[in-house]
């Protein structure tokens, strides 16, 4: 296969889904969930060419000339494993949603729309098309949100865009200053790495600005009182959770983007941002741990992750941006899953409160793959979680040692609140008048056994995406003059 048409691999990946997306408005009903289920299939099949390939060269054409805007796409090392990931979990999504959403076409519609938005943001290898695919994979989300959240959604969805689109209009402040500022002449990355800004309070300004943005899409306390609204007020199924925790690209939009072109504010302000992830990573274990609702509670277990995410990337250490990318890809997969898990725990029960008591007894499946799915979220060694996590600790603490002892008393609190909650659950006493509870049936099973099986084969053999990413991450640090 040339590489040239491996080139353009990356673009059919971006736009197969939306053109399943479309092609759904006009697909007769009881097509809709193969179409949609083919669509995504066959937008995973192209990311594992993609892999077998070692990844895309760089595709840059002129897109505006006049404003120096490109089409510069690409997708390697850890965009490309990014984006294998947002695949899986997006044709997880549409057989969970075919299966559990009645008229299921305008969520398979919106699932394959963020799809495109968020495989694009991996692949953009322009400020500006990042910008363009960054707000595309808003729509849909918010869309999810009004659709098919609860009675208090329209709140969620007020906050979640306010803080979005805040974040959104000081990134492009800053695209367009560092361009500007910088002489580039183009807003391709390859160019605006050749003129970056001088060391100065310029700089550290377009970053804070950048930075900000990337904040709320870790996300990072405080940008981060819109996630618990967003997830609990989404639809009971977990589907739209799955893609809004896709939807956490912030630590990698710092990974590509912030860390190369703003080289000197990024050392300048790593003890300040290191210790705001550290804190992060803390507090939101510690919050979890007094939630009372499954939603509530696993969103603030993907922030205390995120913390860990940005504690890596802050750290501009090699082993722990290494560890950083490898936990946020493989986070998505089993916090999506047990998004998944609590939804099916919700049609069972009637409800997503933590104290339902006594499920395991009359759903063992149910149970068993939920409890190995928080284990890989508290980093059981032989999961993905683990080698990420401990990547991370392994260079913060070469940087600054006390931070890095501050972020793991986190894996301490992550296993009380994960596996209380899980007795509260799953253990404890059926209260007395219960339902009886169903266990697996049909696809349930492969909806969470399949991303159980990466995370625990990545945990065990996780030279592939090691070897894939780690040529990217020494890339990206040479901005630094190597770490």
């Amino acid at each position: 296969m040339s590489r040239d048409f491996i080139r353009l691999l990356p673009t059919f990946m971006i736009f197969l889904p939306m053109l399943g997306s479309l092609l759904l408005l006009v697909t007769p009903k009881r097509w809709r969930d193969e179409m949609a289920g083919l669509l995504s299939a066959l937008t995973l099949g192209i990311g594992f060419v993609l892999w077998r390939a070692g990844g895309s060269d760089l595709l840059s054409v002129q897109w505006v000339p006049a404003l120096g805007i490109t089409y510069s796409t690409e997708l390697s090392g850890v965009s490309l494993a990014l984006a294998m990931v947002v695949a899986f979990m997006s044709f997880i999504a549409v057989l969970y949603a075919a299966r559990r959403i009645p008229n299921p076409g305008t969520m398979l519609a919106l699932i394959l729309a963020m799809e495109t938005g968020l495989i694009g943001i991996f692949a953009a290898r322009d400020l500006v098309l990042f910008y363009v695919f960054f707000e595309d994979a808003l729509l849909p989300s918010l869309l999810m949100l009004a659709i098919y959240g609860k009675q208090h959604r329209m709140r969620a969805l007020v906050k979640f865009a306010a803080y979005t689109l805040f974040g959104s209009l000081l990134m492009l402040v800053s695209i367009i200053g560092i361009k500007y500022l910088g002489g580039s002449p183009t807003f391709a990355l390859a160019d605006l790495r050749a003129h970056v800004l001088p060391a100065g309070s310029t700089q550290t300004w377009l970053y804070v600005a950048f930075l900000t943005a990337m904040a709320v899409k870790l996300p990072l306390w405080p940008l981060h009182a819109w996630l618990p609204d967003f997830h609990e007020q989404n639809h009971d199924s977990g589907i739209p959770d799955v893609m809004g925790t896709l939807y956490k690209v912030g630590g990698y939009g710092v990974f590509t983007f912030g860390i190369t072109l703003f080289p000197d504010a990024s050392m300048e302000l790593r003890p300040i941002l290191m210790g705001l992830a550290a804190f992060t990573a803390l507090y939101a274990a510690w919050i979890a741990f007094h939630q009372a609702d499954w939603k509530r509670l696993l969103a603030y277990a993907g922030l205390s992750h995120m913390g860990f995410v940005a504690l890596g990337v802050f750290s501009l250490n090699e082993t722990a941006v290494i560890g950083a990318m490898y936990l946020l890809a493989f986070q998505n997969l089993y916090t999506g899953a047990l998004f998944l898990g609590v939804g099916m725990l919700q049609e069972r029960t009637g409800s997503i409160a933590v104290r339902v008591g006594g499920v395991m007894t009359q759903a063992g499946a149910l149970g068993g793959l939920t409890l190995a799915l928080w284990l890989a979220s508290i980093a059981v060694p032989g999961l993905a979680g683990f080698i990420g996590e401990f990547s991370i600790l392994l260079g913060a603490y070469q940087v600054y040692p006390w931070l890095a002892f501050l972020a793991g008393i986190t894996t301490i609190a992550a296993a009380a609140y994960a596996l209380t909650a899980f007795q509260h659950t799953f253990w404890q006493a059926r209260p007395p008048g219960g339902i009886p509870v169903a266990d697996l049936v049909h696809t349930e099973w492969l909806i969470l056994s399949l991303p159980l099986a990466v995370a625990i084969f990545f945990g065990v053999y996780s030279a592939p995406a090691l070897n894939l990413m780690q040529p990217a991450v020494k890339a990206v640090l040479t901005a630094l003059g190597g770490n």
